[in-house]
């Protein structure tokens, strides 16, 4: 039995210059623009790194990331991913199109963490001004410059060590991408 061959098909359309298009392409453009419910067998943006893809692991119901190697355990009645190598419980709700936080923080955990990293950064920069402010150097001493440079490397020192720990404990995306980069450039050398 002979199958008609359609006008996009043709070798005579591609031969005289229109544009032949094959309904495979057609289809997954189509799909990366209509919401789709979250299954194993399609890779999606990983909703740690956003830069890797997140595909379904061998013999398993779970996912992992080819960018930032974070697995994810799925439940796909409540179309969520949840990381299981980490020890915060972050977890995602697939929409159709793109990743949305279900991960709330306990708020009086949150006023803890922001409180402490406060006072880790404000306390120690406090010590060194009072000290510089209580036991000011001579005027015209050589040694006039330190306690200002003392005071700014403290606060910039503590501040750096806070943002480190807060974006850890948010797992922010720009942080855990940079880091794998930095993992995967050091594995080089």
């Amino acid at each position: 039995m002979v199958q008609p061959v359609s006008d996009e098909d043709s070798p005579t359309s591609a031969a005289f210059g229109q544009p032949t298009t094959k309904p495979v392409l057609q289809a997954k453009l189509t799909s990366k623009r209509e919401p789709h419910s979250l299954n194993f067998q399609d890779s999606y943006l990983c909703p740690v790194c956003r830069h890797g893809q997140i595909s379904a692991l061998t013999l398993m119901d779970a996912f992992a990331c080819s960018f930032c190697r974070h697995i994810f355990t799925a439940n796909l009645q409540n179309q969520t991913v949840q990381v299981v190598d980490s020890a915060q419980p972050l977890s995602w709700r697939w929409n159709g199109r793109s990743w949305q936080s279900t991960h709330r923080d306990d708020p009086s955990l949150t006023a803890v963490v922001w409180f402490a990293s406060i006072v880790l950064v404000l306390l120690p920069a406090a010590i060194v001004w009072l000290m510089a402010y209580i036991f000011p150097p001579l005027p015209n001493s050589a040694w006039a410059w330190f306690p200002n440079v003392w005071l700014g490397c403290t606060f910039g020192i503590h501040l750096l060590m806070v943002s480190w720990l807060l974006a850890e404990h948010y797992q922010l995306s720009i942080y855990v991408a940079s880091r794998v980069r930095l993992r995967s450039w050091l594995n080089r050398r």
